[in-house]
């Protein structure tokens, strides 16, 4: 019997493919991945789980474009979870503003899905070894 407790990912971001995609990349025995389109489904998630990571894309279909960068500021301000952010729209001020706010990493899009892997590895979450290469 496995009595490691399971670990939770919450990735987000407008864009199904890229949901889908991270999904599928971060499912391992051990681990449950959550997906939300939008922030305030992400907020509502946070509120009623406890996740290890949380995977946020910075622009998301709101107005002022760092929807993900507020995120990541609410998720500091409450919980102890780790931050990873990405985009695809990124300059060095938003990324000097995610490391600010707390990100533990910064991925421009397109992601690099071996380098997320490895960050994902570094803090304690089990991946799949075969996207390992």
């Amino acid at each position: 019997m496995n009595s490691k407790p399971m670990k939770k990912i919450l990735i987000v971001d407008d864009e199904q493919s890229i949901l889908k995609s991270l999904s599928y990349a971060l499912k391992a025995e051990g681990v449950q991945v959550l997906t939300c389109d939008e922030i305030e489904q992400a907020e509502e998630a946070l509120e009623t789980a406890r996740f290890d990571l949380v995977i946020t894309d910075i622009r998301m279909s709101g107005v002022t474009g760092i929807e993900g960068l507020e995120l990541l500021t609410y998720i500091r301000d409450r919980y102890h979870t780790e931050v990873i952010v990405m985009t695809g729209f990124g300059t060095e001020e938003i990324e000097a503003e995610a490391f600010r706010r707390g990100a533990l990493h910064y991925f421009r899009k397109p992601v690099d899905m071996c380098e997320l892997l490895r960050k994902v590895a570094e803090i304690g979450i089990p991946v799949r070894k075969s996207f390992l290469n």
